[in-house]
């Protein structure tokens, strides 16, 4: 039932008196004097739910941004939950880490402070940390859980907050139901226990990450690495760390390689809260990589290696005589998991059983890759901690967790991080690059002797953006819509299978995710996105190559890829409609 406004108006009142940061108060106070009501009930429409990747949202007053209070709360939750829930989780402690953003220092304090507050050890990571150093510290030193503030690739106006658990993935159910329960279980912010940090370090309960651990991670993601120390031949990479954390812990990475020709983007280098460079920090978007296009042209680069703010997603391009060829998120799955797969097995080190595993949006290209090396492909939802949660269950049945990716540019290309890691990819990618230079070859030729081997496919996505209140409702109504209504036929091909991840017992959800199988072999999938305020459709058709040129298949599978394009964006505006 809504609330009237004199009822929100005594909610935001009762928040602005438990609320210790002024800022926040004071917006929300002038918000009441503005009579803001939509900006109130936005602010106001319940707390941050743990999504694709943890907390996620905009900084600013309310329980429905990221603020002092949500991340007090949120950490309050975690904090009686792994005391409950987790052996001598206490003394095992929990990581603490940051990346870059505006109030990430903050909110890390806030968090490390509430959990010293329940009695909880804390190993903290100062400065700007990389999220899969932080992920991978908790499984060095074996962690009751890892928390990182982090909102990785989303606007400035953004901040996050992602949990690890006792496993060393990131959270699934039912671990962040039991969060939820103990997060409305909490009585007023203002009585959450906190220990400050300089007394805390006095009693020996913060304690620093130490650097062992820092160099140990360096050892094993290079231990991941397929090829020689040595690169084969040296590739001219321009780097960039798009002004998040990832400059300094790439490049020693790569270093430690033997990779000597590395042309930073200095202007995007250090980590900046404000993205001054860029309008959008994530790498699939337009724009985002020009800096870096530039640079290398420049230079005379081969190579372009990007990882997002907090450097667990990895973006590649390729230096042609037409300037830059960025490569997909898929195409990069494809040609990581075929040099993983055909080294491994050519150096002996294949076991029988061994996995590769993805997510139901990203190319079905894997699956045929996966059957030429006699390994399995599974799937799991959107998110590394479902493909993580995978691996762990895939284990215990003796299969062997070989590579495994999103189509979102995240790729885990071993076991040392339980989740995606764009430096440990940056060498794996480094690697294959210079592996096909010695043979006169780039990583864009050896993509077309995989399509000629396993047919073209062709991926494209849709975003919508829906912003606010409004913007959940239209989402909420175009999935409904969609669900009582669903088409027979997309764009002119027939529906051979749909299945609703809602209802279905597929094994995957429930999940709000809308699957079409089409007549002629193409694929449309529609989910909201669980870190961003859009609607998103995944799009992938297939072509053989047999019996004509490559080009021509390409064209044919573009074409089509524009006309499911055409139907999903006039179907979400007709949808979309109040």
């Amino acid at each position: 039932m809504a609330r009237t406004r004199q009822e929100l108006t005594a909610e935001v009142r009762e928040w602005i008196s438990s609320d210790p940061d002024p800022e926040t108060q004071q917006e929300l106070n002038n918000l009441l004097e503005q009579e803001d009501w939509t900006g109130l009930e936005e602010r106001f429409d319940g707390p941050l739910q743990f999504g694709t990747a943890g907390l996620r949202g905009l900084v600013g007053g309310g329980p429905s941004r990221m603020n002092r209070v949500t991340v007090a709360q949120a950490t309050a939750a975690l904090a009686r939950q792994l005391m409950r829930d987790v052996l001598d989780a206490a003394q095992r402690g929990v990581v603490v880490a940051r990346d870059g953003r505006n109030m990430s220092p903050e909110l890390a304090e806030v968090t490390a402070e509430t959990l010293l507050g329940y009695g909880l050890n804390v190993h903290f990571m100062e400065g700007p940390t990389p999220t899969p150093l932080a992920a991978y510290a908790g499984l060095k030193l074996n962690t009751a859980a890892t928390v990182v503030v982090t909102a990785s690739h989303n606007p400035p106006a953004y901040n996050g907050y992602k949990v690890y658990a006792e496993c060393h993935h990131q959270i699934v159910s039912p671990q962040d139901a039991r969060i939820r329960d103990e997060r409305e279980q909490l009585g007023a912010a203002s009585t959450i226990p906190r220990l400050a940090l300089d007394k805390a370090r006095e009693e020996g309960m913060l304690k620093d990450v130490p650097q062992r651990v820092v160099d140990a991670y360096y050892a094993d993601i290079a231990s991941q690495c397929m090829g020689p120390k040595v690169p084969e031949a040296q590739v001219r990479i321009v780097t960039t760390a798009l002004h998040g954390v990832g400059h300094p812990f790439v490049h020693r990475a790569l270093t430690m390689r033997g990779f000597t020709e590395l042309f930073p983007v200095e202007e995007q280098a250090e980590p900046d809260g404000n993205f001054p460079t860029v309008t959008f920090p994530n790498p699939e978007e337009d724009g985002a990589l020009d800096l870096a296009s530039d640079l290398g042209r420049r230079v005379g680069a081969e190579l372009l290696i990007a990882n997002d703010p907090d450097a667990d997603r990895l973006a590649c391009g390729v230096f042609t005589a037409n300037g830059v060829r960025l490569l997909s998120g898929n195409e990069i799955g494809v040609l990581l998991a075929d040099w993983l797969l055909s080294q491994a097995r050519s150096q002996g080190m294949l076991p029988a059983r061994s996995a590769v595993l993805s997510t139901i949006v990203s190319t079905q290209m894997l699956d045929a890759i996966a059957h030429d090396y006699g390994v399995e492909c599974h799937r799991t939802l959107t998110g590394f901690k479902f493909i993580w949660e995978k691996a762990l269950a895939l284990s215990e049945e003796g299969i062997d967790f070989r590579f495994g990716f999103e189509e979102a540019l995240g790729y885990c290309v071993g076991k040392a991080v339980r989740d995606k890691d764009g430096i440990g990819a940056a060498l794996i990618a480094a690697e294959l690059a210079s592996h096909l230079k010695a043979g006169g070859k780039t990583l864009l030729d050896r993509l077309e002797e995989l399509y000629l081997r396993h047919g073209f496919y062709a991926t494209s996505q849709v975003a919508t953006t829906l912003a606010g209140l409004e913007g959940r409702k239209t989402i909420a109504r175009i999935m409904q819509s969609l669900r009582d209504n669903s088409p027979s036929s997309i764009a002119d091909s027939c529906v051979v299978s749909h299945v609703d991840l809602q209802a279905s017992e597929s094994g995957l959800g429930p999940a709000n995710v809308l699957q079409w199988d089409l007549e002629d072999g193409s694929r449309v999938i529609f989910r909201p996105s669980g870190t961003e305020p859009k609607l998103k459709a995944y799009l992938e058709t297939r072509t053989e190559v047999d019996g004509s040129s490559l080009s021509i298949a390409q064209s044919e599978a573009r074409a089509r890829l524009e006309e499911l394009e055409l139907w999903v964006k006039r179907t979400v505006a007709e949808r979309g409609g109040s």
